[in-house]
C-alpha cells in the first residue's frame, strides 16, 4: 500500500481528505478540528493525519506548493488509498478591485498557464472544474454564516514569482477571482480517477494592491475558511444520506 510518497498503511485515510499545501497547516487543522487524530504520513514531512469531526471520520494532509506536487499526493490517495473526496483549503492572490484580503473564494473552475491537463487530454483544452455538489454546499454553508463567499475562476500558476505583470491585468479582466497554484492539477487528477474534488480559498493577498497576511496567519489562520469547509462537507453527507466517510 505503501507509496515512495505515503507510508501509511491501508486505510489509513479516510474517504475525504483536506489538503493545505503546507504540511504545518495540515497539523495545525488536525489539530485545532478534529478529534482522535493519528499522524499516518510522515514522509519527506509531507504530514497527513487522520481524525474525527462530529463523528466523521475525515484526513487532512499536506499537498505542497504547485501542481506536480498537488497531483503526485492527490493520484496516490485516490488510487493507492480509495480517497473519494479532495477538498484543496489554502490561499489565493486576489487581482479583482471587488475582491478584498480575507475574503472567501470557491474555485468552480481553474484556468492555468501549466501544461499538465493538455498532456493528459491527449493535446486539448480541457475544463478544470469543481465538482458541482461540493461547490453549492460550500457556497451555501457561507451564506448562512453571513459569510462573504465568491464563487467562479481561479488561475493555477506554475510560477510563483511571474515575470509578465501584464498577466495579472488580463486575469483582472477576465474575471478571475484568485491566483494560486494547485487547483487545475486537483481537478485534472479527480476526473481523470474518477474523483471528486473541490478549492476553498483564503485571499491572502492583493497582488496588484501589494497588501498582505503575513506568514503566521497564513499557517495558522482561515478559520472561517475552515468552518465553511467541513459544514460543507457535512451538507455532502447529508445529501447523499451518510453519516460518515471512511
Amino acid at each position: 500500500m505503501a507509496t515512495p510518497h505515503i507510508d501509511a498503511p491501508a486505510g489509513a485515510f479516510a474517504d475525504t481528505v483536506l489538503m493545505p499545501g503546507d504540511p504545518l497547516r495540515a497539523q495545525f487543522i488536525a489539530e485545532t478540528f478534529l478529534d482522535d487524530v493519528e499522524c499516518v504520513n510522515q514522509v519527506r514531512n509531507m504530514l497527513g493525519f487522520t481524525g474525527t469531526y462530529q463523528g466523521q471520520r475525515i484526513s487532512v494532509m499536506g499537498s505542497g506548493m504547485g501542481i506536480p506536487s498537488i497531483s503526485i499526493y492527490a493520484k496516490e490517495l485516490i488510487t493507492e488509498y480509495g480517497v473519494k473526496r479532495l477538498v484543496r483549503v489554502g490561499s489565493c492572490g486576489a487581482v479583482r478591485d471587488d475582491v478584498a484580503v480575507n475574503d472567501i473564494v470557491v474555485g468552480m473552475g481553474a484556468c492555468t498557464d501549466s501544461g499538465v491537463n493538455r498532456t493528459r487530454f491527449k493535446g486539448h483544452d480541457f475544463a478544470a472544474i469543481a465538482d458541482f455538489d461540493l461547490t453549492r454546499h460550500a457556497a451555501d454553508a457561507a451564506r448562512e454564516r453571513g459569510t462573504k463567499v465568491l464563487v467562479g475562476n481561479l488561475f493555477s500558476a506554475d510560477l510563483f514569482y511571474s515575470p509578465d505583470d501584464a498577466l495579472f491585468e488580463l486575469m483582472k479582466r477576465h474575471g478571475v477571482l484568485g491566483v494560486e497554484m494547485e487547483a487545475a492539477g486537483l481537478y485534472g487528477v479527480a476526473a481523470e480517477f474518477g474523483a471528486r474534488a473541490l478549492t476553498v480559498c483564503t485571499v491572502s493577498d492583493h497582488i496588484l494592491k501589494g497588501e498582505a497576511l503575513d506568514a503566521h496567519t497564513r499557517q495558522t489562520g482561515f478559520h472561517e475558511m475552515m468552518a465553511i469547509t467541513l459544514d460543507a462537507l457535512r451538507r455532502d453527507d447529508d445529501l447523499n444520506g451518510e453519516t460518515a466517510h471512511g
